[in-house]
């Protein structure tokens, strides 16, 4: 690991722990307040909140467990870890939403007196904490899906604090409870298709998928491009974790064609153009058999023949 991320992953840590202990301390107040004030809105934020301590803990434990050094056992190390843990706040924010969802049809049926001014107060310091939390997460949010985890929890306890301020004003001034409601379920429904994405994005990378951002045939055709390279295939690219890319492939190549100066200027090209810094290519001097570079699903596709 580079020493420009060694120090990104630090500064995020911090950040993450100061967040822990802010958005900690505010959701002990806040889940105390909904319950006090009758607010769904405000109990709406709480759970958020809730699960926004919980999410930054285990986004903290994913951290500290994926810097663990690789072993017999993992020879990737642990960084996965931090891709399970976003994928296991993504799947909490789900959770928080049907929960919201359920509620808000009981207060529907059967509206219940609010507190709009304990409940106004509540959600001003509530925003408060939250801007200060975005603002310390907001630097390592593009670099991990961990910390982009943590970010989007915060990020909708914020409209969420928005949400319940404008339904408090709304409920001192015209008395509608109904709004309440009504406020908490459009909160959900805003956070949850940013919710889907983070975890689209985690399962692609369990999966193994290609990295997104990433063009598979663009990075095929820069190794093409190499006047010694006459043909490319068992092509794969994947993510071990958020921002390790690794790639493999066969590549056959001229039989004057020196390997290691070759391979030093191809792994060189993919780290420079992509930030591929993890790749295994297999030079060959003639063409490998079907049976070594194809697995046997591919071998029948490629022969049109089904297996036995």
């Amino acid at each position: 690991m580079s020493a420009g991320h060694a120090h990104g992953r630090s500064a995020s840590e911090r950040a993450m722990w100061i967040a822990f202990a802010l958005t900690g301390g505010f959701m002990l107040a806040e889940v105390a307040g909904g319950l006090l004030t009758g607010s769904l809105a405000l109990i709406s934020d709480a759970a958020h909140m809730l699960t926004d301590t919980a999410a930054l803990g285990i986004a903290l434990f994913a951290m500290r467990v994926g810097r663990r050094p690789r072993d017999a056992r993992h020879t990737f190390g642990h960084a996965r870890v931090e891709i399970l843990a976003a994928a296991f706040n993504a799947a909490m924010l789900f959770a928080v939403a049907f929960y919201i969802f359920g509620e808000a049809i009981d207060r529907l049926r059967q509206p219940v007196e609010v507190q709009s001014m304990a409940m106004l107060a509540i959600a001003l310091l509530g925003l408060a904490v939250n801007l200060v939390s975005m603002r310390l997460l907001s630097g390592g949010k593009d670099s991990s899906l961990n910390v982009k985890g943590a970010y989007l929890e915060v990020w909708s306890d914020m409209l969420g604090s928005l949400g319940v301020i404008a339904g408090a004003l709304l409920i001192r001034f015209t008395g509608w409870t109904w709004v309440d409601p009504l406020i908490a379920v459009a909160i959900a429904l805003w956070v949850l298709p940013r919710t889907w994405v983070l975890l689209r994005e985690s399962v692609d990378v369990l999966l193994e998928g290609t990295p997104a951002g990433v063009d598979l045939s663009a990075v095929e055709k820069l190794l093409r491009a190499d006047e010694d390279v006459l043909d490319v295939h068992d092509l794969h690219l994947w993510s071990i974790g958020s921002g390790q890319l690794s790639l493999s492939a066969h590549v056959q190549v001229q039989p004057s064609t020196e390997l290691t100066p070759f391979l030093a200027q191809m792994r060189g090209r993919l780290a420079q153009t992509f930030d591929i810094h993890h790749s295994t290519l297999q030079c060959e001097f003639d063409p490998c058999g079907i049976e070594v570079c194809f697995d046997d699903d591919e071998q029948a596709e490629h022969s049109g023949t089904d297996k036995p």
